[in-house]
């Protein structure tokens, strides 16, 4: 299996470049080597590569930044997105492709599921929206994993990193607990996308579709963070003795987040045959 994995610097990207390698030959670039609102040079790298698989781990995810920089979100999430579909199609690729539970305002109340009817609340969940929309409107195979709150103990601007910090620097801590969804280690949601193409690209090819893929169950940021500091392996360095509750009003942020964005993901599950780990085991893994 040929693979072309383009963003292989971030904290899913990174992931994947580790683990496709067993899958066959990788081909792994990142900006400034790729520019998918560079037609030429795309059809050039897709003509040298002739891939099986295109796996897209690249995205503009800075959630505030996009309410000020919308072309740059736009010219990344959608219109790179879309010719990145067009090339897939027209070497007959399998294109996977990672969105955002962003696409969704919150209101429903309840998880989730992929026909559920998106509203996203700002500039970044609605340029992954157009960019899932472009994908589909190809006409060319792929696989869309929505996911959520997705962490990596590398990133040291990340929830997990911050949270640690933030417990060696105060007594007392206040976490929203009006934001809920799935956290999603990185390093899982590279394992499950090698597992689906494991099983081949024909297989992957006739699942032609739209999926949530994160952490299996939801919580809230505050007991994300309490969480986090009960398995943190160095506590003796911690300066925090309480977690408060806080609202999202409390912290006001250019870009509006929904309130409950969690994802089912039962239909990825029965599809692929494949079990998610719950949040809280894949955060003891990510943090031993």
């Amino acid at each position: 299996m040929r693979i072309l994995l383009l963003g292989n610097t971030g904290q899913l990207g990174s992931e994947l470049n580790e683990l496709l390698p067993q899958l066959g030959e990788l081909t792994a670039l990142d900006y400034p080597q790729i520019d998918m609102a560079d037609e030429d040079r795309m059809r050039a790298l897709l003509r040298r590569v002739s891939p099986d698989a295109i796996i897209n781990a690249t995205a503009y995810t800075a959630v505030d930044e996009a309410e000020r920089d919308v072309e740059l979100a736009e010219a990344i999430n959608v219109r790179g997105v879309r010719q990145l579909a067009k090339h897939a199609r027209k070497k007959d690729a399998l294109l996977i492709h990672y969105s955002t539970d962003y696409v969704f305002d919150g209101k429903k109340g309840s998880p989730y599921i992929e026909s559920d009817f998106p509203n996203p609340l700002g500039v970044y969940g609605r340029t992954k929206l157009q960019g899932e929309e472009a994908i589909k409107a190809e006409g060319g195979t792929y696989l869309i994993f929505r996911t959520s709150w997705v962490y990596s103990l590398r990133n040291q601007s990340g929830f997990v990193q911050k949270a640690l910090a933030w417990s060696r620097q105060h007594e007392t801590l206040r976490i929203v607990d009006d934001q809920i969804s799935n956290p999603t280690w990185a390093k899982m949601l590279a394992e499950l996308t090698v597992q689906v193409l494991e099983k081949g690209i024909d297989y992957a090819k006739e699942r032609n579709g739209l999926y949530h893929l994160a952490g299996g169950g939801y919580c809230s940021r505050l007991d994300w963070a309490k969480e986090i500091l009960a398995l943190d392996p160095k506590k003796d360095e911690q300066k925090t003795r309480q977690i408060l509750p806080a609202k999202s009003a409390d912290f006001p942020t250019p870009a509006q987040r929904p309130t409950f964005s969690g994802l089912n993901v039962d239909f990825f599950q029965d599809t692929f045959e494949i079990e998610i780990p719950n949040w809280q085991e894949s955060l003891h893994l990510a943090m031993r």
